[in-house]
């Protein structure tokens, strides 16, 4: 039986985008509806993404860190760390619940929003059909629809991969009984995170890069410096991959099972090269949840990557159609999507005009040490400009680093050439994920490298990184007092 519903705002989806939405519109009075498949309420960061990672991750890290550890997945014998992963993920699944109620279901309840379960189809301009799930045959039509599906993780076209089962960032919270060794295919934040959090439980893992290094979109310096603290750690890193195919050991074509084992065929440097382990582990990015919702038919156009293409404003070629979020296309971040979702419904039901500035939204990796950076990095400047204007400063130079002994990373600030204005901020090291927001004020609103001088910070602590980086351009900072203004 078919039940039809009219709402003002209808969202296609149930991620960060989509909650901001329900929260603006809710706000202004409207009535919302919420269509919500594949994984629960949530989305990707709370539900296999932001949350689990980074509890893995501290998890990780206090297997390697054993004074005051929180974590009961984490016990020590004789000294030596060992780590429960099945208890580590049972910890997981109760944070990711306890984030899932409260900070989404509790609050679509509160906004009165009307939650659809099953999978969603565009149709007829601005009403969605639920065509399986618990609520199939629901038809909800909104004045305003918002599309914030979200992404899935993307294996790249390597001959082999089809035929071969694998880990990705969603499946490997699923796995209770980890190998001894895993491949990953790729060197971005979700490779670098997972191979940190495997390796530090125990796994034998081997990263391989197509490009030239780690974290490739990011300022250089800062892919080198995590890539040698990795190598540093235990972790083999191999870039420049020309992968050939992928395959099991013997290759003889049987059945595979997850940890059957697998080789993987590339060409480094001219060199042909077998990689082996018991399972692989593909971390090369994501692709938007775009087919099969009905796009195409209501007039919504796609671009070739198939991300959903809309205005500055997030407004698709339909009209009465917006979109948000992952599905929209880089950056992929729980935050952006957010301030996307919110933005696409004060321009649909206030004609606002609202943008983001997204050279002014931070990048972080949450490894250890963390990688955090924002604006333009030295090579974009000087394809721009013709000239650069960075200095950089190493951690092992700063105070409260060499003071308890935690000198891995860097600092890099690029200056604009006559302003002095700063453009972009580059680092690597302790609560680099903390101290990312000063240079994420400075390059927002403009702040030139002597504000961030006269400002007095606190002594000894990391952020002083950036304001001596920022000193750099005035003076010998190895000639410097601790704290010289």
């Amino acid at each position: 039986m078919v039940s039809a519903h009219s709402y003002d705002l209808v969202v296609l989806g149930g991620g960060a985008a989509a909650f901001a939405a329900i929260t603006e519109a809710s706000n202004r009075g409207f009535s919302t509806a919420m269509v919500n498949t594949g994984l629960p309420l949530g989305g990707t960061c709370v539900n296999v993404g932001c949350v689990p990672s980074k509890h893995l991750l501290a998890v990780g890290e206090n297997a390697v860190t054993p004074a005051e550890n929180p974590f009961d997945a984490v016990q020590y014998s004789d000294g030596e760390p060992a780590v429960d992963w099945a208890a580590a993920l049972d910890g997981t699944d109760e944070l990711v619940e306890e984030f899932r109620q409260s900070n989404y279901v509790d609050v679509a309840e509160h906004f009165e929003t009307d939650i659809y379960e099953g999978y969603g189809q565009l149709v007829d301009d601005t009403t969605i059909r639920v065509v399986d799930g618990a609520d199939e045959g629901a038809r909800i039509t909104g004045e305003k629809v918002l599309v914030a599906t979200g992404s899935s993780p993307w294996a790249p076209p390597i001959d082999g991969l089809d035929d071969i089962e694998y880990y990705t960032s969603e499946t490997i919270l699923e796995e209770r009984d980890l190998p001894e060794s895993i491949v990953m295919l790729g060197g971005g934040y979700i490779a670098l995170e997972w191979g940190q959090i495997l390796h530090r439980v125990g796994v034998d893992v081997t990263i391989l890069q197509r490009s030239d290094r780690v974290l490739s979109g990011m300022e250089g310096q800062l892919g080198r410096e995590i890539q040698r603290v990795f190598e540093a750690e235990g972790i083999e890193v191999v870039t420049g991959n020309e992968f050939q195919r992928v395959r099991t050991p013997a290759g003889d074509g049987g059945t595979e099972t997850m940890q059957s084992g697998v080789a993987v065929e590339t060409v480094v440097d001219g060199t042909t090269r077998t990689v082996t382990g018991d399972a692989l582990f593909v971390a090369t990015g994501v692709q938007p949840n775009s087919e099969g919702i009905g796009l195409e038919s209501v007039g919504v156009e796609m671009n070739g990557d198939g991300t959903v293409r809309v205005d500055d404003h997030f407004q698709t070629t339909n009209p009465d159609v917006y979109a948000a979020g992952d599905v929209i296309g880089a950056p992929e971040l729980e935050t952006v999507a957010a301030k996307e979702g919110n933005h696409a419904v004060k321009n649909a039901f206030g004609d606002e005009d609202l943008s983001i500035d997204y050279d002014a939204v931070p990048a972080v990796v949450f490894t250890s040490p963390e990688v955090a950076a924002v604006g333009t990095t030295e090579l974009e400047y000087m394809d721009e400009y013709g000239t650069c204007s960075c200095r950089t400063v190493q951690m092992a130079d700063v105070p409260r680093a060499k003071a308890v002994e935690n000198t891995d990373g860097l600092v890099q600030v690029v200056k604009h050439h006559e302003t002095d204005e700063i453009v972009g901020v580059h680092m690597v090291g302790p609560r680099a994920a903390d101290m990312i927001m000063e240079a994420t004020l400075a390059v927002k609103f403009g702040l030139t490298i002597d504000d961030i001088i006269d400002t007095v910070h606190p002594f000894p602590t990391f952020s002083e990184a950036f304001k001596q980086a920022c000193q750099a351009f005035r003076r010998d900072t190895s000639t410097m007092s601790c704290c010289v203004e």
